[in-house]
Formats: structure tokens, C-alpha cells, sequence
């Protein structure tokens, strides 16, 4: 797996979804970072959102529901006349950060990430994110990481 950055206009499935749904989050103070679709064969959609606070560190059960109850109208009009699950978590402790573009959520938490050039794992403060690489505050000295060298990475345990 390599990390990539995900394009406003990507011709990923659910990428559209995704564009619509962020600046509605955003608006309520708190940040679209996941977005899952999967079409049930009973003709069922379901949704999993992932969402968190940007106001404040934490990411409680009352934004999971706030978040819910601004997503959902969206998506009956998206999939019109289909029964419709949504579920709506924060990352969670220990999130495996499945795209590029996570990372800006995390600026000021811990990240592990495993690095195809050291096949080892590097643990650090997330301290800068841009379109190409990450810095780390390791042991009181910065690591920058291309993504082309990040082939898994998580959220540490650490805020």
C-alpha cells in the first residue's frame, strides 16, 4: 500500500459522496475523515462515517450523533427509495490511517508508521502534513517521511 492524498475530484466511488458531505461536518466544527458505502444485495446501502472534533481534542458520542442527524437527510437524497444504515464513529485509539489525506487530523497526536526503508516502525508526534510527506517529532529531533515510504501507519496511543 502506498499513501496517497485524496483528490477533490477523484474518480473513486464514494469520492463524491465524500466532497458533499465534508464542508456539512466542517460547518458543525468537526472534520469528515472517513467515508465507507457498501451496497447490501437486498438493495440496502450502508454507511460508516468516521468524524472528529476539531473545536476540542476529544470526540464524543453526542458529535457521533450531531454528525448522524446532518448526514443522513444527504443520504436518503443520494440513495433514493434504498433502506439506509449509517453508523458514525470517532478514529479511535489506535485508528489504522487508511489515506494521505488523514494525516491533517492528526497534527499533535502520536503516529506510527512502518517505513518500506527501514522496515521497521517510526513512532512520533505528528508535527507537519502536506501533498508529499510527514514530520515527526521523535526524541526531540524531526523525521520527515515521503509517503512513498510509509506503507502502514496508525494512531499511537498518546495525545
Amino acid at each position: 500500500m502506498q499513501f496517497t492524498v485524496r483528490e477533490k475530484d477523484s474518480k473513486e466511488p464514494n469520492a463524491a459522496l465524500f466532497m458533499s458531505l465534508e464542508p456539512l461536518i466542517r460547518g458543525i466544527g468537526m472534520a469528515l475523515v472517513d467515508l465507507s458505502v457498501f451496497h447490501g444485495n437486498r438493495g440496502g446501502v450502508q454507511v460508516r462515517a468516521v468524524v472528529m472534533s476539531t473545536e476540542r481534542g476529544d470526540t464524543g458520542v453526542e458529535d457521533c450523533a450531531r454528525a448522524h442527524r446532518l448526514i443522513m437527510p444527504r443520504l436518503e437524497l443520494a440513495f433514493p427509495g434504498k433502506d439506509i444504515y449509517l453508523e458514525v464513529s470517532s478514529p479511535g485509539i489506535n485508528r489504522l490511517i487508511k489515506d494521505g489525506s488523514e494525516f491533517e487530523h492528526y497534527i499533535g497526536r502520536e503516529v506510527k508508521c512502518y517505513r518500506t526503508d527501514i522496515s521497521d516502525w517510526t513512532v512520533g508526534i505528528l508535527r507537519a502534513v502536506d501533498g508529499e510527506k510527514i514530520v515527526l517529532l521523535e526524541d526531540g529531533k524531526e523525521t520527515t517521511l515521503s509517503y512513498e515510504t510509509i506503507t502502514k501507519a496508525r494512531l499511537g496511543s498518546r495525545t
